[in-house]
C-alpha cells in the first residue's frame, strides 16, 4: 500500500489540490487529508486505492519501498499513437 508521504508528493509533482483530487475521485476532502495525515487517522483501502488510480492517470508512477525507500516519479509521455493496455478494446483492435 501507498504511504501518506507518497499520496502528498504524487499531488504536489502533478500540481493538483486535494480538492482537484477529491473531485476526480467522487471522495471528500476530509478523505483525501485523512489519506496524507501522518496520523493514525482511518481511511478505507477503497479510498486509497481511489486516489492511487487518480495519481496514476494523471501521470504518476508509484515506487515500491526498497532499501532506498518508497517514492513517485512521473511517466514518460507515450509516443503518439501508442496505447496503454487499459485503453485497448475491440474498437481500436486492428
Amino acid at each position: 500500500m501507498i504511504t501518506s508521504a507518497q499520496i502528498r508528493a504524487a499531488r504536489s509533482l502533478i500540481g493538483l489540490s486535494q480538492g482537484q483530487v477529491a473531485q476526480t475521485t467522487g471522495l471528500s476532502i476530509p478523505t483525501v487529508k485523512r489519506a496524507e495525515s501522518e496520523k493514525d487517522a482511518p481511511v478505507s483501502r477503497a479510498a486509497v486505492d481511489a486516489i492511487r488510480n487518480a495519481l496514476e492517470n494523471a501521470g504518476v508512477i508509484f515506487i515500491a519501498e526498497d532499501a532506498e525507500g518508497a517514492g513517485v516519479r512521473l511517466r514518460k509521455s507515450r509516443q503518439a499513437g501508442g496505447l496503454r493496455p487499459e485503453e485497448l478494446n475491440a474498437a481500436n483492435d486492428d
